[in-house]
Order: structure tokens, then sequence, then C-alpha cells
């Protein structure tokens, strides 16, 4: 969430083979509704893929930088400004949910390609509407396209590599984390080029082009069939509850913390306009570097363990910053260790769950929705007590919803029970993992 929004998904423990990229019965699937016309080309997909979590990245993490700029531009105050988190989020609470039946009925690729047009014009748009509500329309509509694109990014790849996804799960969302390293930067230099936000949603909205022309090209993987029995996991609407909520107290952390720490840092003097865009693209750019070591460590570690390490982590950066809330090395420090931390909770818990359940684009539309809620609520909820409690506030309210999101962890490691039968033990270089 994906901060993102809502990133911006828990790893599976992969198979020796999925360090490679397998050309597996999956991989011969043809496009829905055209077969043995077009085969799965499942190189090919995957780059695209990351290519569009690349934009997806840049997309999510340009709202925090450049909201003192929109407030500029519409003349309102922060307190008010703050409510695009919840119109995006809105917007993208209503893609995800829309998304889940769109990929189980139609082809895939097309969907993502009209997500990444919209989120194009609607970038190009933002920074020159004069007034708020007029904005909050326009990234109402940005909000669906991004819920849509991520669902279906997250989708696609599982049906694409099955129960090898967990190494690719990690490696796309280090591509979102790519993106949202470097849109921050993007918009610092453009604004100290031209001085004014504008150029920067525009670099940005030129960069979606070139992945819509290439998933275009390419066919769509066939959908997945609903859970063949109960253990598949559909009838277990608790446990995808239970995950749902775990997602709406994660992805609110790292949006609230993707989103406010420019504003956090600037209004406490920690940093000037540069050094807090600076600032941003390090949690970002920490939050990507933790992605591609997960990748390697999924493999020899298990999920509870990766998450357990990740939430002791945010909390242990986030305490740290509120322990010191005066130092700027501290807050430097604490943006990373918050960033690295993060990184593979979101991943490792998609992989996670497709060892349990079957993940149509239904079911993951759910798990989004759990984001896109988490989205929406916190960040908002910290523009609306930031003027009346200080800064401060920020690093308060996120402390208490990760202290929250390790007692539902608690709770799923409980609830959710061992991988499906045929999944149980995992070979590894190593030795077996369960």
């Amino acid at each position: 969430m994906r901060p993102g929004l809502p990133d911006c998904t828990a790893t599976h423990h992969p198979l020796p083979e999925e360090r490679a990229l397998p050309i597996t019965a999956d991989a011969t699937r043809t496009q829905i509704g055209q077969p043995g016309t077009r085969p799965l080309r499942p190189l090919a997909s995957t780059i695209g893929y990351y290519a569009a979590f690349i934009g997806l990245g840049l997309v999510s993490a340009s709202l925090g930088p450049t909201l003192p700029g929109l407030a500029e531009h519409t003349r309102t105050h922060l307190g008010e400004i703050s409510f695009l988190f919840t119109t995006r989020s809105l917007g993208y609470l209503g893609g995800s949910l829309l998304a889940g039946r769109i990929y189980d009925r139609m082809a895939g690729h097309p969907v993502m390609v009209w997500a990444l047009l919209t989120m194009a014009a609607t970038m190009a748009l933002a920074p020159t509407l004069p007034v708020l509500w007029w904005l909050a329309a326009v990234l109402l509509l940005l909000g669906v396209a991004e819920g849509t694109l991520d669902v279906g990014g997250n989708t696609l790849l599982v049906w694409v590599h099955g129960s090898r996804v967990g190494p690719f799960m990690n490696g796309l969302h280090f591509f979102f984390g790519v993106g949202a390293f470097i849109s921050p930067i993007i918009v610092a230099q453009a604004v100290l080029t031209t001085g004014d936000i504008t150029w920067a949603y525009w670099i940005l909205a030129l960069l979606l082009l070139p992945v819509a022309l290439w998933l275009a090209r390419l066919p769509s993987p066939a959908a997945r069939s609903g859970p063949a029995g109960p253990s598949r996991g559909v009838e277990n609407p608790r446990l995808v509850a239970l995950i749902a909520l775990f997602m709406i107290l994660y992805v609110g952390a790292e949006v609230s913390f993707g989103g406010w720490i420019y504003t956090y840092a600037t209004t406490l003097g920690l940093a000037d306009v540069a050094a807090a865009a600076y600032l941003t693209s390090l949690f970002w750019g920490a939050l990507t570097a933790g992605r591609l070591l997960a990748i390697p460590v999924a493999a020899r570690l298990r999920p509870r363990t990766i998450l357990l390490l990740d939430l002791l982590g945010c909390l242990a950066s986030v305490g740290l910053i509120l322990l010191f809330p005066r130092s700027s090395p501290i807050i430097w420090l604490g943006t990373f260790g918050t960033g690295f931390a993060m990184a593979s909770i979101f991943p490792t818990v998609i992989s996670w769950a497709e060892r349990r359940i079957t993940l149509n684009g239904n079911v993951t539309s759910w798990f989004f929705v759990g984001a896109s809620l988490g989205a929406m609520s916190f960040p908002f909820l910290i523009g609306q007590l930031f003027d009346a409690l200080g800064p401060r506030v920020t690093m308060v309210t996120i402390l208490a919803v990760l202290a929250v999101a390790t007692l539902v962890f608690a709770g799923l490691m409980v609830y959710g029970g061992p991988p499906r039968a045929d999944e149980d033990v995992i070979q590894t270089p190593g030795g077996e993992i369960r």
C-alpha cells in the first residue's frame, strides 16, 4: 500500500527449483476465452508485472512529499488536505472489491492496461486542479485504478507461478519498493528545478505509458478455479477476515509512516524540504532493500519467524524515534529501520495465505480491501490530530497500530494451522522446513 497506499506481501518456503522461471503446466495456459491461440509467456508476463509495480510504487509514494504543494495549489490547510489520503484509499477500496470479480471473469492484462492508463491520466491532471473537491474526485479515480492494478499484479503472478510463487512474490513487492524509493527523488529534483510539483506529477505519469504498452501485447494467464474442498480455505471466511484485519493494521502503519514522515520531519525542524523528501526516499529505499534480502531469506526461514522479526523490528524502530524526538540522526536511523523491518511483511502474508487457501481474484481482493481500509483510516486520523496535538501524535499512532498488529499476528499463527498437506515439507539446501 500502499502507501502507499497500500503497500504496498509472507513468504512461503520455496522449492529449490523456484529460483528459476520454470516452464510448468501453468506456463502453457492460454489467454482466457481464446483457447489454443496465444500461449502464456511466463517470463514476459512476470517482467510486465514487475514493471507495473514499479509504476505503482512511483504513484503511491508521491502523495506524501507533494502534500504541502497540493495544499498550496488548493489553498487549504494540512488538516483539510489530509482528506486526500482517505479519498484515494476509498477509491482503492472500491477498485479492490471490483477487481477481484473482474479478474475472475475477464482477461487480466487488458484490465491492468486500463488501470495503468487511468493512473497516468489522473496523475497528469491532479496538479492542475485549484479546488480541493475536484482534486479529491480525481484521486478517488486514481485509487480505483491503483486497487485494480495491485490486485491484478498479485493475483496474476500467483496464477502464472502457482505454488512456486514465493520468491516471485517478494520480487514483485521489491519492485514496488524500487518505484516508491525513486518517487520522492523525482519529486525533490522537480521541485528544485521548477519550484513546483506539477512537473513531478507529469514525469511520473509519462513513466507509466511504456508499461501499459508492454502488457497490452501479452496474453493473459487463465483464472484459477474455486477451491477443491474445505481445506482450500474459501469455506474458512474467518481466516480470510483475520488476514484482512492484519492487512488493515500493517498497511495503515506503512502508509502513515511513508505519507507523514515528510511533514513530521519538517514540522519538528529535523529536516528542510529537500532533506525531508530524501528522508521519505530513505524509508522506501530501506523497504526495497529489505524485500530484496527477503528473497533468499524466505527460502530458509519459516514465514512466522520472518513476520515476528519484522514486527519486532518495526516496534523497536518507531519506539526509538519516540524516545528521541528531537534527534536528527535518530529520525534517519529509525526511518531506515522501520522501512527495512516492514519490507517483507506484505509479501510474506500473501505467500503464507497461498499455502492455506486458494487465492483466486475474489479472495485476494478481500486482502486488499483490508489494506485499503488501513491506508484510508490511519493517515486520515493522524491528519486530524496533527494540528491539535502536534507532530508527536504521528509516531504514537503508528506504534499503537503496530502493537495491535502484533497481537493479530499471534492469532493468525494459532488459527491458521499447518499448510496444506501437499506443501507440508519444503526441501531447501539446508534441509527441510515445515
